[in-house]
């Protein structure tokens, strides 16, 4: 086991990883750029160290810093968190140069789902269902035509390299094409360097469902059931559940063995999230993160296991502590997504917290890193904490998430907690009758008409 970790992140998701080291008694190691030094990361750790000044290319997305950071503190593994360098596969072939541990998967696997094109057929070729669409990148707009009559719109355009929404647009009917086209290959240019994208059919109503796996590189894997992320806004997730209220026990037990097979197969090691979009009784594979996700907490609360831990765990060579029939669902669980960010503009809204006060109570978490009288800097992402309530069943965890809302306070600076609010007196989110385009046509229903 290691001695100690140092964590290539900020924010809550640092503070996660190093709750979970001190449990194991593991020291941590804290980095942060200079507009961090207050940063309650950096206070929890055992150790900080300044990486670099405020921009994120300039300090947690600057690799020497952090390999230098490592040789100066002695941090023999590498967390990363979720973000930044977490699923950079160039990062991972330096820590692994330099005698370090990466906490995640190879730099291999990072490469092969970091590709979209790459991802589809390597689960095309493990037994993972697809969309429908391109084999392969779409070279001209010519092509993109062609199978967009080929295979009926409307049809997405998707850079091979996107993530986060990026590098993807609809093309609702062929006088569509050559604006979503073109657009979709300068914005994936623009954001990841390179302009190849794919095309896929474009679901009308689906559902945006993930398979959390979990492999101890060694040929072993278990899936821990699926979260339902389809309120979405932008492709940005906003409300997680799980399990999801759309999917049977049967469906779920069959998705289930298939990623699990598929990422055995490949020996893959640590978390993974298999994503697809699921209409019809039907799971169409999109994308894998091959990373901890923002909200593995709605997993860790149903089936009561720390996937941290376990990523440190199997990292440093232990087997996994569970096996597939060890893990059971119990009760559903619930995670929103609390931005600094107004509303319903949703604009970035840094400043002062004056003053904040967690909810609390059975069932109830509160994964942030506020405190009063911090200052959220402006240059990162707008995430300033994730509220997950978990109860015997999903009216139990709705009920307990309104009651949460209404416990907590951060004044300062405005947030999307009014979002909830709104959502909480929605018929359709009671009954679980939402697919990825419902939060959308609802805000621009009750607010932009």
């Amino acid at each position: 086991m290691f001695d100690k970790i140092l964590i290539a992140n900020r924010g809550e998701i640092a503070l996660r990883v190093i709750r979970a080291c001190r449990e194991m008694g593991i020291a941590s190691v804290a980095v942060h750029s200079t507009a961090d030094a207050d940063a309650m990361h950096v206070r929890m750790a055992d150790e900080s160290i300044c990486i670099g000044p405020p921009p994120s290319s300039e300090s947690y997305l600057s690799i020497p810093a952090i390999i230098a950071a490592c040789e100066v503190t002695g941090a023999q593994a590498i967390h990363p968190g979720y973000g930044f360098l977490s699923e950079n596969a160039g990062f991972v072939q330096v820590i692994e140069d330099h005698g370090l541990t990466f906490i995640g998967p190879t730099a291999e696997h990072i490469r092969i789902m970091g590709d979209k094109i790459t991802a589809k057929e390597t689960m095309i070729d493990l037994g993972v269902p697809c969309v429908p669409g391109s084999e392969g990148g779409v070279p001209d707009l010519a092509t993109a035509q062609k199978l967009g009559e080929e295979m009926g719109y409307p049809v997405i355009i998707k850079a091979t390299a996107g993530g986060g929404g990026r590098g993807m647009k609809v093309a609702q009917t062929a006088a569509d094409m050559e604006s979503a086209f073109m657009t979709a290959r300068a914005e994936g240019k623009a954001a990841f360097g390179n302009d190849e994208v794919y095309i896929e059919k474009y679901l009308q109503r689906p559902r945006h469902i993930e398979i959390q796996v979990f492999g101890d590189g060694k040929g072993n894997a278990v899936h821990l059931g699926e979260r339902d992320c389809s309120l979405q806004r932008r492709h940005q997730k906003v409300f997680e559940e799980a399990p999801g209220p759309a999917i049977s026990a049967e469906e779920r037990a069959e998705i289930g063995r298939v990623c699990a097979d598929a990422v055995a197969r490949i020996n893959y090691i640590g978390a993974g999230t298999i994503e697809f979009l699921y209409e019809d009784g039907q799971f169409y594979f999109i994308e894998m993160n091959t990373r901890l996700q923002v909200e593995h907490p709605v997993t860790e609360a149903i089936f009561g296991v720390d996937l941290v831990r376990e990523q440190i765990r199997v990292a440093s060579g232990l087997p996994m502590s569970f096996a597939q029939d060890d893990l059971e669902i119990n009760g559903h669980a619930i995670e929103v997504r609390i931005n600094a960010e107004t509303f319903p503009g949703f604009a970035p809204h840094p400043g002062k917290i004056t003053a904040y006060h967690a909810p609390g109570g059975l069932g109830v978490r509160m994964d942030s890193a506020l405190y009063q009288g911090y200052s959220i800097p402006p240059y990162y992402d707008s995430l300033i904490g994730k509220l997950i309530v978990h109860g015997r069943d999903r009216r139990e965890a709705l009920a307990r998430l309104h009651r949460s809302l209404g416990e907590l306070i951060v004044d300062g600076v405005e947030t999307t907690v009014p979002l909830f609010h709104a959502l909480m007196a929605e018929k359709d989110i009671h009954t679980g009758e939402y697919n990825i385009h419902w939060l959308e046509r609802w805000l621009e229903r009750e607010f932009e008409s």
